[in-house]
């Protein structure tokens, strides 16, 4: 018969097993970024792909970002033509689509992918250049 604390070992190493035995570390999710750091990554990333998700592009955007809008479908459109191993940000004017964006990509793949945390509009209050089309 086992010994008291033997059991106990046992039983922990097997709830330890279930719990955590199954994770994987291959998932992946995309990192918020202040406007500071996201400001800081652009200027120390030359390659790096600033995707604005939004239909207010034209009124203004990050400079050398580009525009998939997320709800015409043109994200979708371009994430097979986009390089995986490059480095991503993303943004919109709210919350809700900047993440769907963020999560589009580390659903298709992408290996590093960055949100810019409040928007364009933490972009504009910190008092960082943008262009207007």
């Amino acid at each position: 018969m086992m010994k008291k604390p033997m059991v106990i070992l046992l039983l922990i190493v097997s709830i330890s097993l279930l719990l955590f035995g199954c994770a994987s570390d291959s998932t992946n999710a995309y990192i918020d970024l202040s406007p500071e750091e996201a400001k800081e990554l652009i200027d120390n990333t030359p390659d790096i792909v600033i995707i604005d998700v939004s239909p207010f592009y034209a009124q203004g955007h990050i400079p050398g970002s580009i525009n998939y809008y997320l709800g015409d479908g043109s994200l979708d459109d371009a994430i097979p033509s986009l390089d995986k191993s490059k480095i991503y940000l993303v943004y919109c004017h709210v919350d809700s689509v900047s993440i769907a964006g963020a999560n589009k990509l580390i659903d298709a793949g992408f290996e590093t992918v960055y949100r810019l945390e409040g928007n364009y509009s933490a972009w504009v209050e910190a008092g960082y250049p943008v262009e207007t089309d």
